[in-house]
């Protein structure tokens, strides 16, 4: 089957093969060493925040293929697709003669990356744990691909965002939150995520003091810290209601003032994805939690014109 993938990746066009003559080396997130062809003319992602990304720094024209659960912008939906982002079909892949694939390392398998590898294609990984770490991601991308400024622009737009956002923020006590990924059993998100630091940049601190990424919490614990805000990642705040209303009945979770006081906001899912969306969701939550700051009807961090947010898991 390699042997048959093999012959696929490697029946470029006449252009193609020319072009393939010449390579640059780069490191990616993750330290590794990747061969990559110039220039870059076909890009396979198989995270849905690569492909958020590409089509951030405008560079979509280039995308060939993508995964099932590549969902914004709806472009996306249209390119070919791949299979799941843990499980993507290679040979497909392979078809589709992609001079990179990118990836993400907290989604993405080492396997598949093993598997590209041994096929000679070029695997291209993110690892952001941060906000600022996103902002780098997003313009080294666009080096890689070729459009070193379109990734130096992005850049200077998120950052411009971040810094007006710390600005209205400035003199603003941070709320206490808890973010809540699932509610039975409790799990919440760790402090060196890129959740946890999009939360402080929009005003809150995160209850949950945690080296692992997703970890599982206990209702009494969260009892005894008292969040001042339960936060949640959904485009639908009226089933989050609903369902917040259903939490205050079920036993334990009426000990919780946030509760019981229905104090909690809602974001786009959109921050569960290492892409420049987070930042729109940044600047929602902030608002949520300190509308005070956003006083005046033109006092909007995001520039106008802007996508909203939408649904979609990394």
């Amino acid at each position: 089957m390699l042997a048959v993938l093999g012959a696929a990746a490697q029946s470029r066009t006449p252009q193609q093969a020319a072009a393939a003559e010449s390579f640059r080396t780069v490191q990616d997130d993750t330290g590794r060493t990747v061969r990559i062809p110039v220039p870059v003319r076909r890009v396979v992602s198989l995270a849905p925040s690569m492909t958020e990304s590409v089509y951030a720094l405008g560079l979509d024209e280039l995308l060939v293929g993508d995964t099932d659960y590549c969902d914004y912008p709806e472009a996306a939906t249209r390119k070919t697709r791949v299979g799941g982002a843990t499980n993507p079909n290679i040979e497909i892949v392979a078809s589709l003669k992609p001079d990179v694939v990118l990836l993400t390392k907290s989604l993405n398998r080492l396997e598949t990356v093993q598997a590209l590898e041994r096929l000679g294609i070029a695997a291209y990984a993110t690892d952001p744990h941060t906000v600022d770490d996103i902002r780098t991601s997003v313009r080294r991308l666009g080096d890689v691909l070729g459009n070193a400024a379109a990734g130096e622009s992005l850049d200077a737009r998120l950052r411009a965002q971040e810094d007006l956002l710390r600005e209205k923020l400035r003199s603003r006590a941070a709320k206490r939150a808890l973010f809540v990924v699932w509610t039975d059993p409790l799990i919440s998100v760790g402090q060196h995520t890129f959740i946890a630091d999009a939360l402080q940049h929009a005003g809150a601190v995160s209850v949950v003091d945690s080296r692992q990424d997703w970890p599982q919490m206990s209702l009494e614990e969260m009892v005894r810290l008292q969040p001042d805000v339960l936060v949640f990642a959904s485009n639908h705040s009226e089933a989050v209601a609903r369902d917040v209303d259903a939490l205050a009945r079920r036993p334990g979770w009426d000990a919780l003032e946030a509760v019981k006081q229905r104090r909690f906001a809602v974001i786009s899912d959109a921050v569960n994805r290492p892409a420049p969306r987070l930042f729109a969701a940044m600047e929602d939550l902030a608002r949520q939690l300190h509308p005070e700051a956003f006083a005046q009807a033109t006092d909007r961090v995001t520039p106008a014109g802007n996508p909203p947010a939408a649904p979609e898991k990394n």
